[in-house]
Parts: C-alpha cells; sequence; structure tokens
C-alpha cells in the first residue's frame, strides 16, 4: 500500500511537504497495531461492498477513532483512508474497462480537496470528505473538466418542449476547484463526454441540472459579462434559489470567516463579492436545468 500511495501521489503531482505528510501518517498508523487493525477493517468492508451509504460507519468513525489512536488530525487520517481505498478503486475501473484517465481525474479531486482544506483549515488532510463517497461507490466520475451523475430531478419541469417528473433521470454536473480556466470549450468537451458515457443509461440527449453557489441568481450583478464563470450560469435555466448565510463563502475566500470586512480582497471578483455582502446583498445557491 505504501508504494500504491507514492504512485498515486507522483501520478497527480502532490506537492513534496504534502507527500512527506501522509506517507508519514500511513506509516505512523501502520506502526500501531491497534490502528492498522482498525484501517485493514475499514478497507476489507469497502471491498466487500462498495456502497458507501454507511460512510459514517465505515470511515468518519473509524477514521476518527485511529486520529486519537496516533494523535495525528482526523482530516488527515479521512483523507489518507479514501486514498487508501481508491487502490480497490482501480482494480474496479479496470474490471469495468473504464478509461484510466477518468479513473485519474476522479481521483484528483482527493488533492483539490486536499487544497482546499490546506487553504481554509490549515491542515493537510480534507474537511469534506463527506462528499467523497459518490465517486467510491462509482455512481461519480470526472469526465473533463467536470464531474457528473445520474439523478432523479425530484421536482417538475415543462419548458420548451422538455418536460421532466419528479421521476425523470438527469445527469447532475459539479464543478470541482482544479486552478484551471471553465472555458466553454473545455465545458462543452465534458458535456459531450458525459452524453456519451451514460447514454446507456439515460439516451443520447439527457438535461443536466447543477446545483451550485455559481448559479445563485445575484452573482450575475457581480460577475463580468464576459467570465467564464457568467457564461456557464447563464447556460443554465435557473429554476430555484436558496439563500444562505454564507455557509458557501470559503469556497471563494478560502476562510471560515464571514465578516466582509475581515475577508480577502486579493482578486477582483473577490473584491466585488465583498462589495456585494457590504451593500446587503445576499448569497446562496441555485439549481439550474441545461438542455
Amino acid at each position: 500500500m505504501r508504494e500504491y500511495l507514492l504512485n498515486l501521489m507522483n501520478d497527480h503531482e502532490y506537492e513534496k511537504k504534502d507527500k512527506e505528510c501522509l506517507i508519514s501518517a500511513y506509516d505512523t498508523v501502520v506502526a500501531n497495531e491497534e490502528a492498522n487493525k482498525i484501517l485493514e477493517d475499514l478497507l476489507k468492508v469497502y471491498a466487500e461492498n462498495i456502497n458507501l451509504d454507511y460512510y459514517n460507519e465505515i470511515i468518519v468513525n473509524r477514521a476518527q477513532k485511529i486520529a486519537e489512536i496516533v494523535n495525528i488530525h482526523s482530516y488527515t487520517i479521512e483523507l489518507l483512508a479514501f486514498m487508501c481505498m481508491s487502490k480497490h478503486l482501480k482494480t474496479l475501473y479496470e474490471e469495468k474497462n473504464i478509461d484510466a484517465q477518468i479513473f485519474k481525474d476522479s481521483m484528483l479531486d482527493l488533492k483539490w480537496k486536499l487544497e482546499e482544506c490546506k487553504a481554509v483549515k490549515g491542515i493537510c488532510g480534507a474537511f469534506v470528505a463527506w462528499w467523497f463517497p459518490g465517486f467510491f461507490n462509482m455512481t461519480r466520475f470526472a469526465l473533463g473538466r467536470l464531474q457528473f451523475e445520474i439523478v432523479k430531478f425530484e421536482r417538475n419541469y415543462d419548458k420548451n418542449g422538455v418536460k421532466l417528473t419528479p421521476d425523470s433521470r438527469v445527469i447532475n454536473v459539479h464543478i470541482p476547484r482544479t486552478g484551471t480556466p471553465m472555458d466553454k470549450e473545455s465545458c462543452d468537451k465534458a458535456y459531450a463526454q458525459a452524453r456519451e458515457f451514460f447514454k446507456d443509461e439515460v439516451g443520447e440527449n439527457c438535461p443536466f441540472i447543477c446545483y451550485s453557489w455559481l448559479l445563485y441568481p445575484e452573482n450575475k450583478n457581480i460577475l463580468s459579462p464576459k467570465s467564464n464563470t457568467y457564461r456557464f450560469m447563464s447556460e443554465y435555466d435557473v429554476i430555484e434559489k436558496i439563500d444562505n448565510n454564507g455557509d458557501d463563502l470559503w469556497r471563494l475566500f478560502d476562510t471560515d470567516e464571514k465578516d466582509p470586512n475581515k475577508l480577502p480582497t486579493d482578486t477582483s471578483f473577490r473584491r466585488a463579492y465583498v462589495e456585494h455582502l457590504k451593500k446587503g446583498g445576499k448569497v446562496g445557491e441555485g439549481l439550474g436545468v441545461k438542455i
């Protein structure tokens, strides 16, 4: 497993200090008989049943127990557990003849969440590891610049000749924070790849949906119409919006801080967003449909 972890991190170009942190954590766990036994049991349970509906039981609780035993932050151990689990997942991809690039891109999400955890929490690990199970039960896949999974629509929609019911199956879109532009060409390629990948399940012209803070309608008052995010939003028919108290601000500002007077203003988008907040502007999430 140690060699696999090193290869995984090298393939995904982890920073040297992150590789050292995670390998050191792994070595510490393996050296402790009690902690290593818990990790081995966790991996055995996953190998026997990849359905992670029982995520809290097999991952969070066990990872936290390991963390307590070896005195390493639970965020680090949770990420490490999923990294170890990816070895079995890779075998499943190979058995199902799924392109190796899709596996690599999907597992890049571990690295993206590591980067977020470092930025927001200052810890080498993952503080949103609850997000990973979709990849590990093989329902969510990274296909090019975006991530996709099949879900039920769970509402009604009837526009432009397209009628959806609560039981309609649609392709749910997720936008990973990769640090690369979300330009039209890369997004269009990702949509095309998703349609091809899922066509046996949902047909060739299945609608897309996206639920994200990026689709919150008031963002259009903040963004430049020439920006990639504005263009992305404009391709969706936003049918619902949910106001919140800024729970997603960390995604933009890399901090748990919510006071606009204390948020960083080092980019034009951040400055515009802070100004929006100071003027009493709302924040939240939007749900959109893309035909």
